[in-house]
Parts: structure tokens; C-alpha cells; sequence
């Protein structure tokens, strides 16, 4: 059987694409955004598609650096130079990640780079494909954020009723027994004995007023979230207005309360929750420093966030203890309570006021060495976090 010959009017008339063919179809890819970059790393082509998601227009970019579309800290990691790497070695590099726009907002996006060579395999550069992918990573983590809400949820009922039903209902028990004595002895009772019982129920009901306060509070930032309202504020305005506060309490104990902040250092913080953290810690502060002591607040600036200090000359903490600070579980608060410290759930809300905050609390301590409690907070409004390069596929049907 003779193979068919092809007519050579065949393939006079067939359409062989050309470059600007291609050009074409790249251009008409909106919603992707196609370049090429040299050996050097330097841009060399630009499509309308990367026009419209990076907002620069192709004589903006040309010549530019590879690097103009990486944030700072894929920068400092290395990631442009890595894609590159990876590219060479395996013929292609993937990834999924936050990218920076000419406006500098962040957009997140699929990548793919591999490299372009000639028809005679010389090797010409690179090229890069960009998917944004904003909507879906939001979308995605907005359901990550439901189902943590939700197991958390489930956590705090659980402690919370632990709480009520326990650290709460049991004082309140003894208080009602308490008061039905005096309601049907106090005729017969001596004076110094009625007074003892009454001294009693005072402090056995502002300190589960107390408690009380710090739950309902810790449910109004857990479950309210629309009070929620970080600015930008300066750090010594709280410091100085829990320092008023406390003045009366730690001049009788011959405490000293100062700080050694700069009037200008400021965080990005909800307001009312930073008060609330100061004056918990240095609450608890006063309580387990002996007369003569000195509490100190200081402060140092790492990275995009500052970390303060509030230091302490009192009776300091075991490992066990520390252990439990921020984490109060039923014994803890029961022991707690009896030993008339407080049930440690003011450290729990502090917890919870600094993660919203975006910031994170740990404590130091020597057993009769005193304590330092630390606690970070953003110094300007954070930006959107990079994410993982294994969250989204590109392939994925939309």
C-alpha cells in the first residue's frame, strides 16, 4: 500500500501561525498575567493581562528587575532566585504565594515558571505565568477561620461552664451558708465574730464579681467582634492611666510603679483590650511583689512589632505554674481560689486580647526572683500574611 503523497497545494494554502499570532492569544489572557524575564533576571515582555493585574503598563516594567513583583519578605527569603533554581532543575517551579502590585496592595496568585529556549535549544530566559487568585485564598481562608471559630467555640463553652459551675456556684454556695447563719444567730452572736463573717462575704463576693467581670468581658471580644476597633495609639497613654489606677494601692505597699517607654512609641491596637492587658499583668504584678518592690515596663522594637516587658521584684513562679498561666483549667482555679490569689482567668483573657490583636504573651520567672511577663503588638496595621506555596492548584476547576 503506497503512502499518500501530500499535494503540494495543500500546503501552500495551510496557515502556519505566526508570532504575533501568539501574541494575540497571550494578550487577549486577562485574567493572566504572561512575561518573560532574560538570564539576568530582567523583564524583557509584558502582556495586557499582567498590565491589568499588576496596574503597570508595559514601558513601566521592561527593564525592570524580576524582583519588583515579590513583597519584601519573599525578598529576604530568596524566593525569586529559588523559583529560578527550582525552574532549571526540574523544568518548572510552582507556587502559590502573595504577590506586590504597582500600588503596593498584595494580591495572591498562582505562579508557574520554566525556561525558554530556542529552537536550537539555546537558552534564552524565562517565562512566568500568574493566575490571581485573591478571591478563592479569601474565600478559603474565610471557611479555615469558621471552622477554628467554631472548634474554639466549643473549647470556651466548655471552659466557661467549668467555670460558672464550678469556681462560680461553689463560692456562691458558701456565701448563701454564710449568710443564713448570720440571718438567724447574728441576735446571739458577739460583735468581733459578726464582723469576721461579714469581712468574709465582702471579700467572697467582690472577688467573684470579679471573675465574673473578666468572663463577661472575655465573651464580649471572643463573640463581639464588631467592638473590635485597632488604631494606631501611643503605648505610654495606657501605661500611665493603668499606673493611676494602681497608685494608691502600691504606695501603701511601698511599690514602685515606672516605666521607661518614649513618649512617641506607639502600637496598633484596640484600645479598651490594651488597657485591659496592662492592667492585668500589672495587677497581678502588685499582688506577689512584697513591700519595698519595683514593677518596671519597658519596651524594645523587633522587626515590625514591639515587645514590652513588665518586670517584676516579687515571689516569682515555678515551671509548673508558668505552665498553667494562660491556659486555666477547673484545679488550677480552684486552687487559685483558695489560696485568695484570684482564679488566673484575667492571664487567659490577656491570652485572648493580645491573638486579637495579632500579637502573643509568655512569662520568665525565678522562684523568689521576681517575674517578667512579655507581650508583642504590631506597631502599624498588619498586612496580609504570605501564604504556603500548597494551598491552591492551579488546575483546580472554578
Amino acid at each position: 500500500m503506497k503512502n499518500k503523497q501530500s499535494n503540494p497545494r495543500d500546503l501552500k494554502n495551510k496557515y502556519i501561525p505566526t508570532t504575533e499570532f501568539y501574541s494575540q492569544i497571550i494578550d487577549s489572557l486577562q485574567d493572566y498575567s504572561i512575561f518573560t524575564i532574560d538570564q539576568d533576571f530582567i523583564i524583557n515582555s509584558w502582556s495586557s493581562g499582567s498590565a491589568k493585574i499588576f496596574g503597570y503598563e508595559t514601558d513601566e516594567v521592561i527593564g525592570e528587575s524580576f524582583d519588583l513583583i515579590f513583597t519584601e519578605e519573599d525578598l529576604a527569603n530568596g524566593i525569586p532566585k529559588r523559583e529560578i533554581e527550582t525552574a532549571l532543575k526540574e523544568g518548572r517551579a510552582t507556587d502559590n504565594r502573595w504577590h506586590i502590585a504597582k500600588d503596593k496592595s498584595l494580591f495572591y496568585a498562582y505562579g508557574l515558571v520554566f525556561p525558554l529556549t530556542s529552537i536550537d535549544g539555546e537558552m534564552l530566559g524565562y517565562v512566568k505565568i500568574l493566575r490571581n487568585l485573591t478571591d478563592r485564598k479569601q474565600s478559603e481562608d474565610a471557611i479555615k477561620k469558621y471552622i477554628k471559630e467554631l472548634e474554639e467555640l466549643n473549647t470556651h463553652k466548655e471552659t466557661v461552664m467549668a467555670i460558672l459551675s464550678h469556681d462560680l456556684r461553689s463560692p456562691l454556695s458558701a456565701i448563701i451558708v454564710t449568710a443564713k447563719y448570720l440571718k438567724d444567730n447574728f441576735h446571739k452572736m458577739k460583735p468581733d465574730a459578726v464582723q469576721e463573717m461579714l469581712d468574709l462575704l465582702y471579700k467572697t463576693t467582690t472577688d467573684q464579681l470579679d471573675m465574673l467581670d473578666y468572663l463577661v468581658e472575655w465573651a464580649r471580644i471572643k463573640y463581639a467582634s464588631d467592638v473590635f476597633a485597632p488604631k494606631k495609639i501611643k503605648l505610654t497613654q495606657y501605661i500611665d492611666k493603668v499606673f493611676d489606677t494602681f497608685s494608691e494601692t502600691a504606695s501603701l505597699n511601698a511599690i514602685n510603679l515606672h516605666h521607661e517607654i518614649g513618649e512617641n512609641t506607639t502600637v496598633f491596637a484596640d484600645g479598651k483590650m490594651l488597657t485591659s492587658i496592662i492592667q492585668n499583668i500589672v495587677s497581678n504584678a502588685i499582688k506577689h511583689t512584697e513591700k519595698g518592690g519595683a514593677i518596671t515596663i519597658s519596651a524594645k522594637i523587633k522587626d515590625d512589632k514591639i515587645i514590652v516587658q513588665i518586670k517584676d521584684t516579687g515571689i516569682g513562679m515555678s515551671k509548673e505554674i508558668m505552665e498553667k498561666l494562660f491556659t486555666p483549667k477547673m484545679k488550677t482555679l480552684s486552687e487559685s481560689s483558695k489560696k485568695k490569689k484570684g482564679a488566673g482567668i484575667g492571664l487567659f483573657l490577656v491570652k485572648g486580647f493580645l491573638e486579637k490583636n495579632g500579637g502573643e504573651i509568655w512569662v520568665e520567672s525565678v522562684e523568689g526572683e521576681g517575674s517578667a511577663f512579655y507581650f508583642t503588638l504590631p506597631i502599624e496595621k498588619p498586612l496580609l500574611k504570605t501564604g504556603s506555596s500548597d494551598e491552591i492548584m492551579f488546575d483546580e476547576s472554578e
